[in-house]
């Protein structure tokens, strides 16, 4: 499993990722979940990817394929004029990745598992967030929704709930997407160090602040502790129930 969030706001985007692949008392591997794909000055694509390694891997792989080898007329990412065109293309690649592996998985017991949220600004666009699902169809984040979250979504969402919305000031987001980690990686085991945080700042056109966070990380180590210590403090100067008394 993963843990994957994406937050799209007025000043730009914020990516982030873990990068455990496995999880059991013997075998732990990592591997990154963050591809850019970048033209400096004309287009930042990056996919966050969740679900089983060798789709999500095979998907990459071919749509870096589909650059190297395109011919007039085809889309890839290199070429598309939007980021809806661009969820388009990894659609595609999703089901063709699926129809060359689905029913050989099924014959194994094994589900065609796949997410992969692509984020980015094409120049003459704002920037743009989707989720493309396994079936190659996908959603828009919006200024009324403007987060997704892919993997492991349940014990990160309530902290973005509380605080995002469009307008929140990136270095807030980027917190808040920190704290989110954290307490996904204290609850499950299946989401681990490193974290790959990329921050996008919108019309700069460049792939240029990007980080991998590990549990050694100062900023990283002062969000854990503190946000750890504030819970305790709050949850202490929260009143007893007059009724638990009687």
């Amino acid at each position: 499993m993963t843990y994957c969030v994406g937050i799209l706001l007025e000043q730009g985007l914020v990516l982030a990722s873990d990068t455990r692949t496995n999880a059991g008392v013997d075998q732990v591997a990592i591997a990154p979940k963050t591809h850019v794909f970048e033209q400096t000055g004309e287009r930042v694509i990056v996919l966050l990817t969740a679900g089983n390694l060798a789709i999500t891997q095979s998907v990459v792989n071919l749509l870096r394929e589909q650059i190297k080898e395109s011919e007039q007329g085809v889309a890839t990412l290199n070429n598309v004029h939007s980021l809806f065109e661009a969820a388009t293309v990894v659609g595609a690649a999703m089901r063709s990745i699926y129809h060359r592996d689905g029913e050989a998985l099924k014959e194994h017991g094994i589900d065609f598992t796949a997410s992969i949220l692509v984020a980015g600004q094409i120049k003459g666009e704002k920037p743009r967030l989707f989720n493309v699902y396994a079936a190659g169809n996908f959603i828009e984040a919006t200024s009324d929704t403007p987060y997704l979250q892919i993997g492991e979504t349940k014990y990160g969402k309530p902290i973005i709930d509380r605080v995002i919305n469009y307008q929140t000031d990136m270095m807030e987001a980027v917190k808040c997407v920190l704290i989110s980690f954290d307490s996904t990686i204290r609850s499950n085991i299946s989401v681990a160090m490193p974290i790959d945080l990329m921050i996008y700042r919108t019309d700069t056109l460049t792939a240029d602040c990007r980080q991998r966070l590990t549990e050694r990380d100062p900023y990283y180590a002062s969000v854990h502790k503190g946000w750890g210590e504030g819970l305790k403090t709050v949850f202490s100067s929260l009143p007893n129930p007059e009724w638990g008394s009687r």
